[in-house]
């Protein structure tokens, strides 16, 4: 966590898709091991997918994502928001673990950098 990071607690959590969430009605970015607007997490869209693929994709993302959140998960918020004005968050898990990581290790997100677009229809 870095020091401008502050915890954020939330009575009603919820995956919008793989990478994210909504808390108490405010929708939230997550960047996985990464830094705000330099480095994160991408996975599948699922409302504007491109091909039939990347939308099967992008709904296993979030059904793996909210596993994960069925946990007691702590999210911390990084102080900065992406162009859509969400908040950019780390979501951790009991053990410390980013949520992020495990999305990427498990296969379900790909490393998001600025201005590289992933394509997930082959």
């Amino acid at each position: 966590m870095s020091a401008a990071a502050t915890i954020i607690f939330c009575a009603s959590l919820m995956a919008i898709d793989g990478d994210s969430i909504r808390c108490d009605g405010e929708n939230m970015r997550l960047l996985g091991p990464g830094q705000p607007n330099k480095s994160g997490i991408d996975t599948p869209e699922i409302g504007n997918a491109q091909c039939q693929a990347e939308r099967f994709l992008g709904e296993q993302a979030k059904r793996r994502l909210e596993e994960l959140l069925r946990q007691e998960v702590r999210i911390e918020d990084s102080g900065v928001r992406d162009r859509y004005r969400r908040p950019l968050v780390w979501v951790r898990m009991p053990n410390g673990e980013d949520v992020g990581e495990v999305l990427l290790r498990e296969g379900y997100a790909l490393p998001w950098r600025p201005g590289k677009r992933v394509s997930w229809c082959g």
